[in-house]
């Protein structure tokens, strides 16, 4: 056995720390030294060199939320692509679970016709939504987009990777996204808790919160991380031989007037 270096993304992402009502810190069991850095998606980062044996990695912390569901713009535009800036246009590109390149035939024949703007987006969405049959069993970490929807069964990032891949086909710019969802202002899952993906796409100069998995607007969402696809945003890169032995997610609503606080461990 030998010391293992680890990079994990499980901090609340950047634009999220002032959020924050308690520290968000990671701390590992063994004693390892953690430092962080932002990449090159505005992510928060942290590394670590794992000592040989059982090492536990843990946070806990409270995060304000607004108690809003996600914002429905139903008249939000979709930008040429000669008008977007620079930095969205690397979100119309194949990426590694996102093959654009087989699926755009596909793709303009079936939103080829509606409008371009968030009715495009939203008629991929409920396709994606229609499509794909959740279970966890269905989870495999080498499933592409094209995959997910000729087998049509995964998890969330599945949902995302599909409805990702076929925004960009029809020319808008998206982006994965991984964090926290509770059972805020939906029925209570008796399933164990996960991290949760969703995607943003790019219309009328900002990026817009939609989730394929669930199709509905939703409360609560603490963003970790963003990327092109799933590859950018793995909780743990371990450089060398590690076993993953248990793994829990909890995220509970506490009560406050007028607004929603949000205890994650």
């Amino acid at each position: 056995m030998a010391p293992t270096p680890m990079m994990l993304m499980l901090s609340v992402h950047p634009s999220l720390e002032k959020d924050l009502e308690t520290p968000d810190t990671l701390v590992a069991s063994s004693g390892a030294q953690t430092r962080s850095f932002i990449d090159l998606h505005g992510n928060r980062c942290t590394r670590l060199l794992a000592p040989p044996g059982p090492t536990t990695l843990s946070a806990d912390f409270v995060i304000h939320s607004d108690g809003l569901p996600d914002p429905v713009l139903p008249d939000a535009r979709l930008a040429p692509i000669d008008e977007l800036p620079d930095e969205a246009v690397v979100y119309l590109m194949s990426s590694r679970y996102c093959e654009t390149d087989r699926m755009s035939d596909l793709a303009w024949s079936l939103f080829g016709h509606t409008e371009p703007g968030w009715a495009r987006v939203q008629a991929i969405v409920d396709y994606v939504h229609d499509r794909i049959t959740f279970g966890y069993h269905h989870a495999r970490p080498t499933k592409s987009a094209l995959e997910a929807h000729d087998e049509q069964q995964g998890v969330c990032r599945d949902f995302a990777h599909l409805a990702i891949t076929l925004c960009r086909c029809m020319n808008v710019p998206a982006r994965y996204c991984t964090g926290y969802l509770g059972d805020i202002g939906v029925p209570v899952s008796d399933a164990p808790m996960d991290f949760s993906a969703w995607f943003e796409a790019y219309l009328d100069g900002a990026w817009r919160t939609f989730d394929a998995r669930h199709n509905i607007p939703r409360i609560g969402r603490i963003l970790m991380a963003r990327g092109r696809d799933a590859s950018d945003v793995a909780i743990t890169t371990t450089f060398g031989a590690a076993i993953l032995t248990q793994f829990e997610v909890v995220t509970e609503e506490l009560p406050e007037a007028q607004s929603r606080r949000l205890a994650v461990g």
